[in-house]
């Protein structure tokens, strides 16, 4: 049966009046769906996996957060507990769920934060109950109102000082939230004082388990966290050099690797350091919140380390720009490349030791090679701008071919701006003509004019790369502005190192030692702007 549904289409029906094309899809869709459910098993299985073997240590703290809850449970599970705390057993699993973190300094700065704004606004919260007593009970509904409004109004404002905001918005939250509740409750609740305390111990509760799981089994640092990013910021950077200037200088194809830029280890090199920058003021944030818990009996400067980081951010752009050489249209040849590979290689070889030499030195607590720059990496420099110097026309090219261009170019232009007005627009003129024949040669020749103009379109692009590749200096340009990269990076190092320096200075580093035979530490007074940028190691500061 065929049934008309429109002008000009036509759909089939089966004997229940349902379309034929709507039974297939719903047949599509049930086949796609089946698939991914015997799928989903597989793919499951593979992401635990994948995701536990990237960092073990998630699967500690998941079974942490497990027995956490466990535990805080037995309040409800077990019945002389329950008697002495009721119902108000639930705030010590919400404690649990929200304050246990991954690192114990997350897990310390969420705790005591809760803690000190419970305690806070019970406090000002009874404070304001026992002056509302005294009152008669119309005066105690608008002083408990203006008292919230006030409180509120101050609290939440306080939230955007960048002290507050970086280190106690937590606890502010948690001050806002307790004060309400107890406040707004205490004008309906008689037993206010009560609950409040019951709450309070729970509270405590929570966080005494939190603190334990977090501090005394299996303990993850942040500051180790980011102790261990720093060095593997340095190690995927040298590397990520290393490997391009290995592929510019080798045989193969370089645009072969622009479709594969994201699975590229040149760009999972520098990718980490430039995704940093948050993660690295997060944890710094959360190491300062961390007990002493190493051998080292002093005090890190964490937000050096973001100072590390943020010079290695700024080494990384150029190693972005770097790898940019190989993915650009216009590459110089091979037989260029090659008069200068020699010195490149060596060049970005002394820079790669130099990389690894600091984030050894970060990994071990130690100082500096002294000859962490040595004299191979001022000879590899030397060697490449003698290479440059003794190939100039490559850079600089020909005089008289140079006029010979500008010559042809001025004639060129000339010529075209001597045409008629119709030629130059390519428009002729056809006589008039008033029959049918005259609009279908009228739609025939507009057809004929768009296509040429799309044909031009896309034929546009690639007349300009044989224009600028027309050019006789345009070959050496690619490599003039990969070894002028390669020079910046060079330049860049010396802040790098500067930085790594300073940080072993104010750290304590031991001092460098070949043979590791004897630790001698040296350590100096940190300079009094670098200690009041430390933050807290307690709430109390």
């Amino acid at each position: 049966m065929a049934t008309k549904v429109h002008v000009g289409m036509e759909t089939e029906m089966n004997g229940n009046g349902v379309p034929e094309t709507f039974k297939n899809n719903w047949k599509k869709r049930l086949i796609e769906f089946s698939g991914k459910m015997k799928r989903s098993p597989g793919w499951l299985w593979r992401t635990i996996w994948k995701v536990g073997r990237e960092d073990p240590r998630r699967m500690i703290h998941a079974f942490k957060v497990g027995l956490s809850l466990t535990l805080v449970s037995l309040l409800y599970l077990m019945e002389p507990l329950f008697k002495g705390i009721g119902t108000n057993a639930i705030w010590a699993v919400m404690t649990v769920v929200v304050v246990l973190e991954f690192t114990a300094g997350a897990t310390l700065c969420k705790g005591l934060n809760r803690g000190l704004g419970t305690v806070l606004a019970g406090s000002l919260a009874f404070l304001i109950e026992f002056i509302a007593t005294k009152s008669g009970k119309v005066f105690r509904a608008v002083f408990i109102g203006a008292a919230v409004f006030l409180i509120g109004t101050t609290a939440t404002y306080m939230r955007f000082f960048p002290y507050i905001k970086k280190n106690y918005d937590y606890g502010v939250v948690i001050f806002l939230l307790t004060f309400n509740l107890i406040t707004v409750s205490s004008y309906r609740v008689e037993n206010v004082l009560k609950i409040a305390h019951d709450r309070f111990y729970t509270i405590v509760i929570g966080c005494g388990i939190c603190l334990f799981m977090s501090l005394l089994v299996f303990p993850i640092w942040s500051g180790e966290d980011l102790h261990n990013s720093t060095v593997g910021k340095l190690e995927g950077l040298a590397k990520s050099i290393e490997a391009c200037v290995n592929e510019y200088f080798n045989d193969s194809e370089l645009k072969e690797n622009q479709e594969k830029s994201s699975e590229d280890p040149i760009y999972k090199g520098y990718k980490a350091v430039l995704d940093s920058k948050s993660t690295d003021e997060t944890l710094a944030l959360y190491a300062s919140w961390e007990p002493r818990h190493s051998r080292h009996c002093y005090r890190f400067p964490w937000q050096q380390y973001v100072k590390v980081g943020a010079v290695l951010r700024q080494f990384g752009y150029t190693v972005v720009a770097l790898h940019g050489c190989l993915l650009t249209e216009i590459q110089t040849p091979r037989s260029v490349r090659a008069l200068f590979k020699d010195p490149c290689i060596r060049l970005a070889g002394e820079v790669t030791k130099a990389l690894m030499e600091l984030a050894n030195s970060i990994r071990n607590r130690r100082h500096c090679s002294p000859g962490i720059l040595s004299d191979h990496l001022h000879e590899a420099l030397q060697d490449l701008n003698t290479a440059i110097k003794s190939q100039p026309r490559l850079f600089l090219g020909s005089n008289n071919n140079q006029a010979n261009n500008m010559l042809a170019l001025a004639a060129a232009h000339a010529a075209r701006h001597n045409k008629p007005e119709n030629d130059r627009h390519g428009v002729s003129l056809s006589s008039v003509k008033t029959d049918s024949s005259a609009l279908m040669e009228w739609k025939t020749k507009r057809a004929s004019e768009q296509a040429k103009e799309n044909e031009r379109k896309v034929l546009r692009p690639q007349l300009s790369k044989i224009a600028i590749t027309s050019l006789e200096f345009s070959e050496a340009l690619p490599f003039a502005a990969f070894a002028s990269l390669l020079v910046e990076i060079v330049a860049r190092l010396d802040n790098v190192i500067e930085e790594v320096e300073e940080l072993g200075r104010i750290a304590c580093y031991k001092e460098y030692n070949p043979e590791d035979d004897e630790i001698i530490v040296k350590c100096e007074k940190p300079p009094v702007d670098v200690a009041k940028n430390q933050l807290p190691t307690h709430a109390s500061d």
